[in-house]
């Protein structure tokens, strides 16, 4: 163990660390859980500290040999090197200020030691004054967050959900000319074509990008140089916009001061907004792998539709069984990011006066969100949809059988006189066809074009 100082005085701190006391102290105020800032979150703030430290010495601010032990220590952490010095919970202090200086701490005694001094020679780069220079924990934790977010966003959950939507929209494509009994109610229902559900499905995946689109401009808004309250107290007056522009030229993205500073730190509107959407996107999945499910629910006692890829076996007890585990992955996922925003709802209640405090519990359930829900519709396409294959032969079998083909007879004998077929077909086990052709409700020309099942699936009377 080493000794370090803080503003609370004396702290032993592992020798193996380059965190120091104010670190420490968190460590020890916070045995909660074993919930860590995530690799991506711990990037974002190392890019913040990059881009603080340039603008910073653009400004005449730091000397250039501070700058450059700041710069370089601060791309270890960007780059992953340094990511096992944070060691902090999540619940922590509601404004991140343990995470902020969990950072400034190591950034700054990692610059000591390449600029050839000790740890916690803080005459050399201090973690406040050098590394903290311009920012406050109440600035810098609320854009870290957006910055993890947009990376999260733009680097992994909408390459993934445009793989999905590929995929769905190539199925739509392949069951085109399927038709097959629609369902409402989980009773039968008109014709459809499997093609026309899945493009439903596409669609779905399509809305969700789209609306995660939406909201991106706002994500790429940043509190970044409104320090404690939103005043920009104790930063330069260009730091904000030099640093910011820094940030932009080492992620290639358009990041902006925030339009008003009150908003952006009080506040995590933001958040929630895009928790929403990522919500919306967990209830769409849900639908569709419950959907896929239970089409290809069987083989032998049930829809049987479709046909899902095997995977794995499915029973421990019952041989050859195969389960439809990808589809039970994706909901179980799904329902895991609604837990998630319920969290980011709860946590960004309390946005009291100028500051939020339950930042850290917000960061981590937004930034979990987008990676589970990445993973899962990388998945779900690559394991389970660009695989389904259709029972054509089922799929018309159950077209045929439907009741509900005495629709289209309604417009031509009437709405009561259509529910008597419907009810005698059920009642001597026929068709709608048969029946319809034993009570000679139409010519059979006639009829047999008011009962093509192709026609069913398109607009018309």
């Amino acid at each position: 163990m080493r000794i370090e100082k803080d503003s609370m005085g004396e702290m032993e701190v592992p020798d193996t660390a380059l965190y120091g006391a104010t670190t420490q102290r968190a460590v020890l105020n916070f045995p909660i859980s074993n919930l860590r800032f995530s690799r991506r979150y711990i990037t974002a703030l190392g890019l913040l500290k990059v881009s603080a430290a340039k603008a910073n010495l653009s400004l005449g601010l730091i000397p250039q040999s501070i700058a450059d032990g700041i710069i370089r220590a601060g791309s270890e952490v960007v780059d992953g090197t340094l990511y096992d010095q944070f060691v902090l919970d999540i619940f922590q202090t509601g404004s991140g200020t343990s995470t902020n200086m969990n950072a400034n701490e190591v950034i700054a005694n990692r610059a000591i030691e390449l600029l050839g001094g000790r740890r916690g020679d803080k005459s050399l780069v201090h973690p406040n004054d050098h590394v903290n220079m311009c920012q406050s924990s109440n600035d810098v934790i609320p854009s870290a967050i957006h910055v993890a977010a947009q990376q999260g966003l733009d680097q992994a959950l909408l390459p993934a959900l445009s793989k999905l939507e590929k995929s769905l929209s190539a199925k739509a494509r392949e069951f085109a000319d399927v038709i097959k009994s629609g369902r409402t109610h989980l009773q039968d229902a008109t014709p459809i074509t499997l093609g026309q559900e899945f493009s439903g499905y596409a669609a779905q995946i399509k809305n969700s990008i789209d609306r995660i689109r939406r909201t991106q401009p706002a994500v790429l808004e940043l509190a970044l140089g409104g320090t404690a309250v939103g005043t920009g107290l104790n930063t330069h007056p260009d730091f904000a916009q030099r640093a910011i522009a820094e940030l932009n030229a080492m992620t290639g993205y358009d990041f902006t001061e925030a339009k008003n500073h009150f908003e952006r730190q009080g506040t995590q509107d933001t958040a929630v907004e895009l928790s929403g959407q990522l919500k919306t996107l967990a209830c769409a999945l849900i639908k569709i792998a419950n959907d896929i499910r239970w089409l290809g629910s069987g083989p032998r006692c049930n829809l049987f539709e479709i046909q899902l890829p095997e995977v794995q076996p499915g029973s421990s007890i019952m041989p050859a069984k195969v389960n439809p585990v990808i589809c039970e992955s994706v909901m179980m996922a799904a329902a895991h990011v609604i837990g998630n925003d319920t969290a980011i709802t709860t946590s960004a209640q309390h946005g009291n006066f100028e500051l939020n405090t339950m930042l850290p519990v917000i960061a981590h359930n937004l930034l979990e969100a987008i990676e589970i829900l990445a993973a899962t519709c990388a998945n779900f396409s690559d394991k389970c949809v660009s695989g389904l294959e259709a029972n054509r032969e089922r799929c018309l079998e159950y077209a045929e059988k439907s009741l509900a083909t005495c629709t289209s007879l309604a417009p031509k004998i009437g709405y009561d006189k259509a529910a008597q077929v419907a009810k005698a077909a059920y009642k001597e086990d026929k068709t709608v066809r048969q029946a319809a052709a034993e009570m000679k409700v139409l010519p059979k020309e006639e009829l047999d074009r008011v009962l093509d099942l192709n026609a069913m699936t398109k607009p018309g009377l």
